[in-house]
Parts: C-alpha cells; sequence; structure tokens
C-alpha cells in the first residue's frame, strides 16, 4: 500500500489559498488514513502478495523487515497490522469531461468517528441535513442489474426520495446499483425545477483500496480540485460516479478488498439516526434511516444483523436474489407455516427450537449451497428472525415502484414503534414520519381512524411542521382531531411563522424593510438577505438568526398597512398597545420601545387566530392553505373580499411573472368566493344581507364588505343584485325604487306635488307597526334583525338622527331581537318630514345637481361666447364675477370631500382622491380655470387667459361623462368608450410612425430648401394627416398641374420667407409614395382601428354591464354624502356645516359611509347566520365536486385499489390455508402411521416408513 504524496491535480500547490482550502486545511490534524504496516504473506501468490492485497514492493522496510511477527500469523487484520498516519486525498474532485459541478470527498480511517464525517458533511461541505437517509446495501460487483430493479430505484426510491429530502448511501462506484442510483438522480435533478425544494443527496462510501485510479486524488495539502480521468463511462469499473455529491472512502490499509467500509457505514448510519431533523428547527424528530437490501452474498448477513441490533430497519427487495431472497424467504414460510416444538434432551434450552434451526439450515443450503461454514450463517440467521419486525419485504416485480413512498414510510414507521421513549406517545413519531412525507392518506386510515386519543401536546409540533412546510391537509386533519387554535396560535407563535417565510419572497423583502426602517438600518433588502444567508450558513441546523429572529408583529401591521390601509384600522396595535396612537413616528418610537423588553404579549393568546393564519398564508401565495384558513375563519364575504385587496396589491409589487399571474388567480378565486357565499346569504335572507354588507368588522379593521370590495376591484361582487339592490335603496331614500323619472322631475320644479300621491314613499318601521298593531319582531314572515328604514337605507333618517338623537349612544337605532330599541328621535311633523324624505335622498341631490351644472356650462358658454371683457378697468362683467364665485363653490366642494368626508388621515384621503380619474378631471378644470382667471386680468396675457378659459370649457363639459355614467343605458357605453380611448393610443402610434416616414420624404422630395419651422410642420405632420380625410393638394404634389402660387428658387429670397419652387427632380416617386401612403392609412390602418374597436367592443359588452354596476358606487356614495344644495348655493350647506361641526361641536354621522357597528349578540348572531350559509355553499359545492367525472373516477380508483389490497390479502390467506392443510395431511398420516405401528406390536417392522413434511418444508421425520 502506497502512501506517496505525488499525483493529483493542484490546490495543494504555492500561491494564495482558497477560501476552501482554508476551511479545509485542519482535515488532516485530525482525520487519519491508514497503512499496512505488517506485510502478510498470501500463500497463493508466492510471497508476491500481502493478505492486505498489496505487493511486497509496495511495502514500506518496516512492513516487511518484522519477519518474526509475519511467521506466527496466518490472517491479516487491519486494526493489528495497519497504522493510522495523516490524510493525503481530501477536498473538492472534478470529474473531466464529464461535469462541471464539483463533489467533495475525503479518504478517512475505518475507525473514524461518524460524528466528525457527519459535521464535515453538513457543516463544511454544506451538504442540507437530512429528512431521510436511505442506504443501499449489495447489489455491488459487476453483475448485471434486473430491469424491475432498476426501475424501483428510479420511479421509487428516488423520486420518493425527492419529496422528502433524502440522503441516499450507497457505495458510489460506477457499477452495480451505484450506478443505477447515480443515473437516477442525475436524471431527476434534471427534470426537476433549476432550484428544487428537497434535493436529493447521492452519497458515496467506499473502500479506499478498490476505487480506480485513486492516486489522482492524493494531494497531502488537500486538491481543489482533483482532476479525475475516467477512460470508459459506459462499462461498469470500480471508478468513482459522477453523479455523487460526495465520496467517503474508508481506508482499511488494503488494496483491491470489498467490505472494508461496511463497519464504518454502519456506524455512521446509527450515529444519523440519532441525530434531529431540521423540521422547524427544533428537532423535532429523529432523522429516519432505512437500509434497504438489494442481493447481496452471504456475507451481508453480518451487516443486517449488525444494523437490525441498532434498531435500524431494513427494506428487502425480494426477487433481486442472494442474501434479499433469502431472508424473504425465511421470513415468508417461517412465519405463516407452524413450527412444530421438538422435545429437547434435558438441558431445557431457552432458545430457538431445533425444529426452527432446522429449517433455516435447510434454507441456508438451499440458497448458498457453496458456503462451508454454514453454522454461523445459522446463527446470523436466527438472530436476525428474532429482530423480523423491523424487516419489509417488498415484492417489486409483482407490486411495481409507483407505491413506493408507501412502503418506505411503512418501514420507517415499524421501526418507530420499536424504539419509542417510555413517556411519548404511542403513536406520535408515526406522526411525524407521515408528515415529513406529506402522507395524509395514510395519517388518516392508520393514526386518525377514532382508535388513537390524540392530546394538545402530540400535535403541537406536527401542526407546526404543517404549517412551515405548506400541508393543508395535516393543518385540517389536526384542527378536525382535537388540535385547538386558539390554544396553539399565540401572539409569539404567529411571529416566529412570519420568521419562517421564505428568503426570496415578496413577503419577505417588504417584511425585511419594515424592519430596517424600525432599527433604523440603512441598506436595501438584498443586503439584509445577504447577512441573513451568511448567518443562517454558519449555524447548524435550520434556526432562524440575525435580523429575521426580531421580526414582530409591528412590521407585519406596517405591511398590512401597505396592502390594505387604506380601508382597515392598523392589525395588531391593540396587542402592542399603540390603539391610541395616530402618529407613525409615535407608534414607532413605543414598538422599538416595547421589543427591546420582555414582550409579554407574545404570550397572549391570538384574539382572532383563523384570520390571523389566513392572512399569513395569503401573504405567502399559498392558495390551498388561505382557502382552509378562510373556509374556518368568521366573516366569510370581507375575508375572502379582504384576500383579494391584498393578493391583487401584492401582484402590483411582484416582479416574477408566474408568481404575479398565480397572485391574480387566487384573487380571483376569493373574488368568485365572496360573491357566491353572499348570493347565498342573499337568497337566504335579503336584509340580513344588507346587514353583512354595511357591518363594521372588529375583525379586518374596522371596514365593510363595500368599502373593502370598493378597494378590491371587485367588479363581479358588486354586480351582484344584492349589492346593486341595497345601492339602489339608498339612491332613492324613502321614496319608492319604481318611481319614474318623470314624476321625479315634475316634483323637483314643483316641489308642492311631494305632499301628493304622485310620488311614492315607504313606510317605517313604526308606521308598519302602527298599522299592524304589532310589534316588527313577532310579525310574521319578517326578519328579527332587519334594520330597513332605520339604518342608512333610508337617506332622510340619517338626517333625522344627525339633527335630533346626539344624545343616544349609537346613532344608528337598530331593531335587533334581544336588544332593547334605541329611543327613537320625536316624531316630526308631516309636513317637514316628508320635504325631508324628498329633497334629502341622494337621487334627488343628483338630479339638482346635474340641473344647476348644464347652468354652470350654460353661464361659462355665455361668458366666453358673449359678455368676456376686456382686462380691468373694462371688465369683467357681472355675469363673469357670477361664474367666479360658482367656480368657488364647486372648490369648497372638492375641498369638503377630499379632507372632511371619511375617518382617514389628511394623506391616506389625498391619495384616494387621485386614484380617481375623474377627481383628476375636476383638479385640471380647476387649476386651468385659476390660470385663465389670472391671466385674463393683465393687457399682456389677456388672450393667453382667454384660450385657457376655453380649454377650461372643454374639460368642465367632459366632466357630464361622468355625470351620466348612473345611467343605465349610458353608464356601459360610456365604459366601452373609455376601453376604446386605449386602441386609440395605439392606432395613432402606428399611423405617427407612417405619417412622419411619409411626410419627411415627401417634403423632402418636392422641396429641395425650405428652411422656415412653420410650413416644414405642417406639410409634415399636418398636411399628410389631411391627407387621410381626402384633403389632397394636387396641384401642389404633381409638377404636371398648373400651380397659381408665386414662387422663387432665389436661396436668399427663401430663407427671407418666400415660397420655394417645386423640384422637378424625383415627382414621380411623390406620386407613387402618396398613392402608398394613402393605401396603408384609408385601407390597412382605418380598417386595424376599426377591426381594434370591434375586438374591444364585444368583449367589453359582455362585462359593460359589471363595469357599470361597480363604478355606479362611488356615484352613490358621492352623491349620499354631499349637502342637498347644488353650487352655487350649496356654500349655504357648508356654512350650516361649519357651524355644526365647529362651533356647536355636533358629531357627523355620516362622515362613515354605509357603517353599521353591532355588537353583543347581535354581532354574534349575524356571524353565526353567515357562517351557516357559507357552510351550506361548501356543502353544495362538495355535491356538486364529488358528482364530476373525474372525482368519480378518483373514487372508482381508490375502490379498485382496495379490491386488489383485499385480492393480495385472500392470496395470503390462501397461502396459509395450504400450508395449514399440508400441517393437518401430515398429522393425519403420522397419526395413522403411530395407530398401524402400535397394531402391529413391537416385534414386527412396520409395513411403511414414516410419513415427512412436504410442500417445501424442512423434514420432520423421527425414528420409530
Amino acid at each position: 500500500m502506497s502512501g506517496t504524496d505525488e499525483g493529483g491535480g493542484g490546490g495543494g500547490g504555492g500561491g494564495k489559498l482558497s477560501k476552501s482550502e482554508k476551511d479545509q486545511s485542519w482535515i488532516p490534524k485530525i482525520i487519519k488514513k491508514r497503512v499496512c504496516t505488517t506485510f502478510v504473506e498470501d500463500s497463493f501468490s508466492n510471497g508476491r502478495l500481502c493478505q492486505c492485497g498489496g505487493a511486497r514492493d509496495a511495502h514500506a522496510s518496516v512492513a516487511l523487515g518484522d519477519y518474526f511477527s509475519t511467521a506466527i500469523v496466518n490472517h491479516w487484520d487491519s486494526a493489528q497490522h495497519s497504522s493510522e498516519y495523516p490524510t493525503d486525498a481530501f477536498g473538492e474532485l472534478q470529474f473531466a469531461g464529464a461535469s462541471k459541478r464539483h463533489s467533495y470527498y475525503l479518504r478517512l480511517s475505518w475507525d473514524t468517528p461518524p460524528s466528525m464525517a457527519y459535521t464535515l458533511m453538513t457543516a463544511h461541505w454544506g451538504l442540507p441535513s437530512p429528512n431521510l437517509v436511505v442506504s443501499v446495501v449489495g447489489g455491488e460487483g459487476r453483475a448485471k442489474v434486473k430491469t424491475w430493479v432498476r426501475e424501483v430505484l428510479r420511479q421509487g426510491l428516488v423520486k420518493a426520495s425527492q419529496s422528502t429530502g433524502a440522503w441516499i448511501l450507497t457505495a458510489g462506484l460506477r457499477e452495480g446499483v451505484g450506478r443505477c442510483v447515480g443515473e437516477a438522480v442525475r436524471d431527476h435533478a434534471t427534470a426537476a425545477s433549476s432550484v428544487p425544494l428537497n434535493k436529493v443527496v447521492a452519497l458515496g462510501i467506499a473502500p479506499w483500496g478498490l476505487v480506480h485510479n485513486r492516486e489522482q486524488l492524493v494531494n497531502a495539502q488537500g486538491s481543489f480540485p482533483a482532476k479525475y480521468y475516467v477512460q470508459n463511462t459506459s462499462r461498469d469499473s470500480c471508478c468513482l460516479d459522477n453523479n455523487y455529491q460526495a465520496f467517503l472512502l474508508v481506508d482499511d490499509g488494503s488494496v483491491g478488498r470489498r467490505g472494508g467500509e461496511t463497519g464504518f457505514r454502519a456506524k455512521l448510519e446509527d450515529y444519523i439516526s440519532h441525530q434531529r431533523t431540521g423540521i422547524w428547527g427544533s428537532g423535532s424528530i429523529d432523522i429516519p434511516v432505512l437500509c434497504m437490501l438489494i442481493s447481496g452474498e452471504a456475507t451481508m448477513l453480518e451487516r443486517v444483523d449488525l444494523s437490525l441490533k441498532s434498531s435500524i430497519p431494513w427494506l428487502v427487495l425480494a426477487g433481486s436474489g442472494g442474501v434479499a431472497d433469502f431472508l424473504s424467504d425465511m421470513l415468508e414460510n417461517l412465519s405463516s407455516a407452524p413450527v412444530v416444538p421438538s422435545s429437547a434432551e434435558g438441558d431445557g434450552e431457552a432458545g430457538p427450537s431445533v425444529d426452527l434451526k432446522d429449517r433455516v439450515a435447510e434454507r441456508v443450503r438451499k440458497h448458498f449451497p457453496a458456503e462451508a461454514e454454514t453454522d454461523k450463517l445459522v446463527e446470523r440467521a436466527l438472530s436476525i428472525y428474532q429482530n423480523k419486525d423491523l424487516i419489509t419485504v417488498y415484492y417489486g416485480e409483482q407490486e411495481g415502484p409507483d407505491d413506493f413512498d408507501t412502503v418506505l414510510l411503512k418501514a420507517l414507521v415499524g421501526a418507530s414503534k420499536q424504539r419509542m421513549s417510555v413517556d411519548a406517545s404511542p403513536y406520535t413519531e408515526e406522526l411525524k414520519l407521515a408528515v415529513t412525507w406529506n402522507r395524509v392518506d395514510i395519517a388518516k386510515s392508520e393514526l386518525f381512524n377514532g382508535d388513537i386519543h390524540w392530546r394538545y401536546e402530540d400535535l403541537e409540533d406536527s401542526m407546526t411542521d404543517a404549517l412551515v412546510n405548506n400541508k393543508p391537509q395535516f393543518v385540517r386533519l389536526f384542527t378536525e382531531n382535537g388540535l385547538n387554535i386558539l390554544d396553539y396560535l399565540t401572539y409569539g407563535r404567529l411571529e416566529s411563522l412570519y420568521r419562517s417565510v421564505a428568503d426570496g419572497t415578496l413577503a419577505y423583502q417588504l417584511l425585511q424593510r419594515r424592519l430596517a426602517e424600525r432599527q433604523g438600518t440603512s441598506g436595501s433588502v438584498h443586503s439584509l438577505g445577504n447577512l441573513l444567508d451568511s448567518t443562517a450558513k454558519a449555524t447548524a441546523g435550520n434556526t432562524q438568526s440575525g435580523p429575521a429572529k426580531e421580526l414582530s408583529l409591528f412590521e407585519v401591521s406596517r405591511v398590512l398597512e401597505i396592502l390594505i390601509g387604506d380601508v382597515c384600522h392598523p392589525f395588531y396595535f391593540s396587542a402592542l398597545g399603540l390603539e391610541h396612537i395616530s402618529s407613525k413616528r409615535r407608534a414607532l418610537r413605543r414598538a422599538s420601545k416595547l421589543l427591546r423588553g420582555d414582550c409579554l404579549y407574545r404570550d397572549q393568546r391570538c384574539l382572532f387566530p383563523w384570520a390571523s393564519l389566513f392572512i399569513w398564508a395569503v401573504l405567502q401565495n399559498r392558495s390551498e392553505m388561505a382557502v382552509f384558513f378562510w373556509e374556518m375563519a368568521g366573516e366569510s364575504v370581507l375575508s375572502a373580499l379582504s384576500g383579494c385587496k391584498m393578493l391583487r396589491e401584492l401582484s402590483k409589487l411582484e416582479s416574477e411573472t408566474e408568481t404575479k399571474l398565480s397572485m391574480k388567480e387566487l384573487a380571483q378565486r376569493f373574488e368568485n368566493l365572496a360573491h357566491d357565499v353572499f348570493s347565498s346569504c342573499y337568497q337566504s335572507n335579503e336584509t340580513r344581507s344588507f346587514t353583512l354588507l354595511i357591518r363594521k368588522s372588529p375583525v379586518w379593521g374596522g371596514t365593510t364588505c363595500l368599502q373593502m370590495g370598493m378597494a378590491a376591484d371587485a367588479r363581479l361582487f358588486f354586480s351582484h343584485d344584492g349589492v346593486q339592490s341595497l345601492l339602489s335603496q339608498i339612491w332613492w331614500g324613502d321614496m319608492k325604487r319604481s318611481t319614474e323619472v318623470w314624476k321625479h322631475l315634475l316634483t323637483f320644479f314643483c316641489p308642492v306635488l311631494c305632499y301628493t300621491n304622485l310620488i311614492s314613499f315607504r313606510k317605517h318601521e313604526d308606521q308598519q307597526q302602527e298599522d299592524s298593531g304589532k310589534p316588527s319582531d313577532d310579525a310574521p314572515g319578517r326578519d328579527s334583525d332587519s334594520l330597513y328604514g332605520t339604518t342608512i337605507f333610508s337617506f332622510s333618517d340619517i338626517k333625522h338622527i344627525e339633527a335630533d338623537a346626539q344624545g343616544v349612544n349609537s346613532p344608528r337605532s337598530a331593531t335587533i331581537k334581544g336588544i332593547p330599541r334605541a329611543p327613537s328621535p320625536p316624531k316630526r311633523p308631516f309636513i317637514v318630514s316628508r320635504w325631508r324624505q324628498f329633497w334629502f335622498a341622494p337621487v334627488t341631490s343628483f338630479l339638482g345637481n346635474v340641473l344647476m351644472y348644464f347652468l354652470f356650462l350654460l353661464l361659462f358658454a355665455y361668458v366666453l361666447l358673449v359678455d368676456f371683457k376686456p382686462p380691468p378697468p373694462s371688465g369683467p362683467a357681472i355675469a363673469e364675477y357670477v361664474l367666479y364665485f360658482w367656480v368657488f363653490t364647486i372648490v369648497c366642494e372638492e375641498i369638503r370631500e377630499t379632507f372632511f368626508v371619511g375617518s382617514m388621515t389628511w394623506r391616506q384621503r389625498l391619495r384616494l382622491y387621485m386614484q380617481d380619474v375623474w377627481n383628476k378631471c375636476d383638479l385640471t378644470a380647476i387649476i386651468l380655470f385659476i390660470i385663465g382667471l389670472i391671466c385674463r386680468m393683465f393687457e399682456w396675457t389677456y388672450e393667453f387667459g382667454r384660450a385657457a378659459m376655453c380649454v377650461d370649457y372643454m374639460v368642465f363639459t367632459l366632466r357630464l361623462i361622468h355625470i351620466f355614467a348612473i345611467h343605465k343605458q349610458l353608464g356601459p357605453k360610456i365604459i366601452i368608450v373609455g376601453k376604446m380611448m386605449k386602441d386609440v393610443f395605439f392606432f395613432l402610434f402606428f399611423l405617427g410612425v407612417w405619417l412622419m416616414a411619409y411626410g419627411v420624404a415627401n417634403q423632402a422630395l418636392i422641396y429641395s430648401y425650405d428652411p422656415r419651422p412653420d410650413r416644414i410642420f405642417r406639410r409634415v405632420f399636418y398636411r399628410p394627416y389631411l391627407h387621410i380625410f381626402g384633403q389632397i393638394p394636387v396641384e401642389e404634389i404633381d409638377v404636371g398641374k398648373q400651380w397659381d402660387m408665386p414662387c422663387t428658387d432665389n436661396v436668399t429670397d427663401i430663407q427671407g420667407g418666400a415660397e420655394p419652387c417645386r423640384s422637378q427632380y424625383g415627382n414621380w416617386l411623390v406620386v407613387i409614395l402618396l398613392v402608398v401612403y394613402l393605401l396603408v392609412t384609408n385601407i390597412l390602418l382605418i380598417n386595424l382601428l376599426i377591426a381594434m374597436f370591434s375586438h374591444t367592443f364585444s368583449k367589453v359588452q359582455e362585462n359593460s354591464d359589471v363595469y357599470w354596476k361597480f363604478q355606479r358606487y362611488n356615484l352613490i356614495v358621492q352623491y349620499h354624502s354631499r349637502p342637498s344644495l347644488a353650487p352655487p348655493f350649496i356654500i349655504l350647506s357648508h356654512l350650516l356645516l361649519f357651524i355644526k361641526r365647529k362651533i356647536r361641536k355636533v358629531p357627523s354621522v355620516k362622515i362613515h359611509h354605509f357603517v353599521l357597528e353591532l355588537r353583543g349578540k347581535a354581532a354574534n348572531r349575524l356571524m353565526t347566520w353567515e357562517t351557516i350559509q357559507k357552510e351550506n355553499f361548501l356543502t353544495a359545492q362538495s355535491k356538486i365536486q364529488r358528482g364530476s367525472d373525474s372525482e368519480r373516477l378518483k373514487r372508482m380508483s381508490v375502490k379498485v385499489d382496495s379490491v386488489l389490497k383485499h385480492l393480495t390479502e385472500s392470496r395470503d390467506f390462501d397461502h396459509r390455508l395450504r400450508a395449514l392443510e399440508t400441517e393437518m395431511e401430515y398429522c393425519s398420516n403420522a397419526l395413522s402411521w403411530i395407530v398401524d405401528t402400535l397394531a402391529q406390536g413391537s416385534t414386527v417392522k412396520p409395513s411403511r416408513s414414516p410419513p415427512t413434511f412436504r410442500d417445501g418444508f424442512p423434514s420432520s421425520s423421527t425414528s420409530a
């Protein structure tokens, strides 16, 4: 055995050390190799070879000099005849011509502590900690691997291991099973995504002396990398396989001998089986280790027995040959066949019966006829048989590789039951394994079938694992089987869940950005991510550290403020004690101070656990998990709309196209759920569904369904008949919705008609009670929670309450069963009440504003056309001063709407105001009017001011489009026109390109020289544009035509402004260009525009009604909050409001748009009713899904699998019955022979020999 240092590819030479070289320079000081130090002559080699396999010349002089020792030694032993030296082969390995990826390798002694090797692989080589270790044993050598075994390895083992992040241990050589595993790992890694979540690590553990070309790996300073050449990659050989990530080359001092790594590999497997997985970072489960036996020689029995004594489970592939067939045969037949105990003579030995030994011996002789020492093999087999519960036999040739993951899991479950701790639940390890493998079907059938009583402590860790690793089926299973979410989810645990958000996701970046703001850290999110990566690599396990560890609910609240802060109050501020702080800076300082302390809030229960988990899942775009949490959370309609809002806001911030698309799809799914659940509620009870829309939610920051739906751009939800019915009721106030428009107009101009029966008004609840003579709560067919006419559905009642019921705690006097009715204000006289009912309805306010706006436009047009006087002192005229005052009242109303309506901060109001296109139009009109007003006051800017006024009139006139958006026929058409404007811009782009190309060429060909910019602009852009509409000056373009325009060729005159003459040369090209230009523009581009309009019209026409219904809400909200008087008389309402709000300090009722606050039993009853409707909807959906063809096929597949399973079991029963019949037949023949023998007497020899046991079982004949 040579210990030379030469060879090996570079990295250890002089020069600057690399980072990897510095990190691994300590390896030779700790890790050792083995060198044969005693030459024990091999008798078959005539003294040329040592029993270690090395040649005499390769041994050092010390090994050859001890003649006395070698004379008395008959067998070479590594522990006695080899010595340790610092290892000289370690570092990185590059396979020349095979792959650019580097593998790690290490030469180490067979007695190296396995903990040292495991730490090296995980901490220094960076291999991910395994969730499973499968050690493939056997199948070595150059014997051809059976085809079905290859399929089991490829489609079964590697595919199953890929879902768990497993290590697969083999010899790592390009032969036998090791080569098959390497190719399977390579193929699956290629087919998987670029960054697989759970990468399979193939680890080779081979004898150093067996590796071909090992001298290329030798370098005392380490190789970074070592160049490893393989001559023929198509044939099996003992070369290292390039598909493995790491190699442990175990050195026992021998050369060319197999089995030197067996002891170290068994110790490493045992060590790993006592380590903790990285699940949730806390290590809730030992790493499951499974040995998989494929064929194998007789010496493999010692290896199997050694691992079984360490409680390592084994999976035996029956039919693969060798030891695997022997063990499957022994376990199957000895377990199923009855054991006939034989009478022991005298010593009463307490061990396997002699009959069992005989049967095992018979099996050994059958499977290993060439083995001489069968007694040792029998003892090993009996020892293995005693641990048969740890062995699972897999008939891969019959069963196929599809359910191989189930086979692995059941084998591991069997092992976990054997080495279960005393105080642990009997099934805890089995549950953790099922969660690790994400096999909820096995958990349901084996663990949650009703036979096991699960405690909260048993499910807690697994619940966390299921949440973090996105396993919603297990979350549902745990919730249904005893896990109390109120006890589980504390604020501290919620923070831990947010700390587990995956790096690189949008939610992680947003949280880290908010964290950096709180910590006062400068730098980008990218630098924070790098800091987290480096810190995580420096610490063992998957525990999070660094800035992520300091993540708190305050950062979560800040992120939610970005997403839904425009409609919701801050989240989690009550838990942090910040609910009374409105300033962001003060809240930031208070939160920083709180989080530097003990943080006692983290032990408190989360107030709304399901909603908090729903937000957590939505931020990570986990669709199935989010839908389940939505099902469990209350306020289902509002929760779905909130999820839709958050996802649409996140999609605007997301840069990845695929993730953005999935967010939009999930947002649409939640909008559909909100629409469908509300539809179920509306069909059940119309009045309660109205209450549902305006109910103020304590869960979602005091918002309502209408507000959240508007913010979420939920057009489909707003198009629902129930939502539109509520909006129509608010729009008409106390008037019936069936009122004709002409009656309303007639009453508007003749207000006395409101006291007649021309317009029908709804009756209030108190009037209905007086008419019926009994209270409304007992009225048959009337909902007890009806708020009809006593909440904001009645616009006049809001005015009534606002004026007369300030002393009442709640201005909305809802008559809800079980709650005493709030004292109603004193009843007004009929004349006053009917007047208010008509004039304070939003539709009347709208009508007044429309009429006054037409008068405003008429006045504006009159001023511009007739009465626009010169600057002072000659002007302006009185009509113009009236116009100025009118615009002033409009500006006052815009200021009131922007800054004095709603409960948001002024920044939020301003941002919300600027989001509306029509508000921008109003702002543009006001700014233009101010500019025109200022400029027209001065002589030198008078004309510019008049021009600005003219343009401003156009903007004010266009504002009519928004006013008529409320109309049922005009509204959808306005939507279509707006969509078509986008098509016009695309058309103008194409037209501009072609127009400029033609205009420049045409001008250059007709006029050789024309420096005047005004003429150039007209002839390059304006004239070609007019060509489209048929205005073609043929006399100017065609030189063959007579042109009366005086012209000159004098350059000086042309520079002075004279008209240049036309160029004669190339005029024929001008005509051709004109023809082509007209062909392209008038035929191609115009028809393209028409086609685009047609497509847009047909596309939008289908959904224009939905768009219109959605935009209708904004108009209703606007006129609901607007004073009854229209500009310019609205200034009186403004003065009245100023007196009431600022002087009398009367609070506003209408500041909360469409908001009803319910408390106590009323809120609980409404939430319960909504939950029932949601459950009814989900039940109906489940029935529809179960009735689908795919679900029927799935159920049929399950039934067929069950039938096949029963058939397999029946075959086992049939086998056992045949064995029992054989035994009964044997017993019957034996009894018959005994009777015949006794009848003949002892003097007569029996006429027939005693019967023997048949059917492949060992003979049990006894002497007479």
